[in-house]
């Protein structure tokens, strides 16, 4: 029989070398056979003391175990059967067995946490950062006011509920028009309402076409960021209204 040459740094202990030797001979775990697979335990026992390698003392009970189970399984019985059971019908190699198949489920369970490990290196993290002395300036917005994502959410909205409105083909163009000329305009609009007074968002549209769109929406964002524009909302789904700023 060819002889299975093995390095003891590979195996964590004499169930892994067991493991290991039943995957290569392609053996059925629950029908161990002991003579052979004892035979190529025994082949790296001799091997570690050949080359005089130190053999932790686990590797020579679990040999002594294996040859206690192949003089087990040698014995005469009193009847002629098909299996290794003994005279209790229990078989010598069943707690061997257990304890391999233990070995491999919690061997498998350490893999899977390996490779989860392994994935979890390749993420960065970064330890939070003291915002203390920025807690001045964080003020949380006045009653229905709006933010900038609450904007570009109407906006598109706008968008899409006048593009339904309008005749499927057109032939007017309209003229481009710059962010800051359209800060202008805007501005101009709401330096003539009193501060009671707003204007609702789809009054700063004029074609609804998607340059527009999104010219509109930086001229807002822009005079807000000034504080010269204010955008708000009474309740959901109400209309939202653009007032003058506090700096307008």
């Amino acid at each position: 029989m060819e002889t299975i040459n093995l390095k003891l740094d590979v195996f964590e202990g004499p169930l892994d070398l067991l493991l290991h030797l039943i995957q290569q001979l392609e053996i059925d775990i629950y029908d161990i056979p002991i003579a052979e697979v004892t035979e190529q335990y025994m082949n790296f026992i001799h091997t570690m003391k050949t080359l005089e390698l130190e053999l932790a003392g686990e590797y020579l009970v679990m040999a002594a175990t294996l040859m206690s189970i192949k003089s087990q399984l040698l014995l005469p019985k009193p009847e002629v059967t098909f299996d290794y059971a003994d005279e209790e019908g229990e078989d010598p190699r069943e707690a061997l067995v257990q304890q391999l198949l233990e070995y491999r489920k919690y061997k498998y369970a350490a893999t899977v946490l390996s490779e989860k490990e392994r994935e979890r290196s390749l993420f960065y993290t970064k330890t939070p950062m003291d915002l203390s002395e920025f807690e001045d300036e964080i003020l949380p917005l006045p009653k229905n006011q709006l933010n900038t994502i609450d904007l570009f959410l109407a906006l598109h909205d706008v968008l899409q509920r006048k593009k339904k409105s309008q005749p499927l083909k057109t032939t007017v163009l309209s003229e481009a028009i710059t962010v800051e000329q359209k800060v202008n305009v805007i501005g101009q609009r709401l330096a003539q309402l009193s501060k009671e007074d707003g204007l609702p968002l789809e009054a700063f549209f004029v074609e609804y076409t998607k340059d527009e769109l999104i010219t509109t929406f930086m001229a807002l964002l822009e005079l807000m960021k000034k504080g010269q524009a204010v955008a708000t909302q009474a309740e959901t789904y109400a209309p939202i209204l653009i007032f003058k700023g506090a700096n307008q």
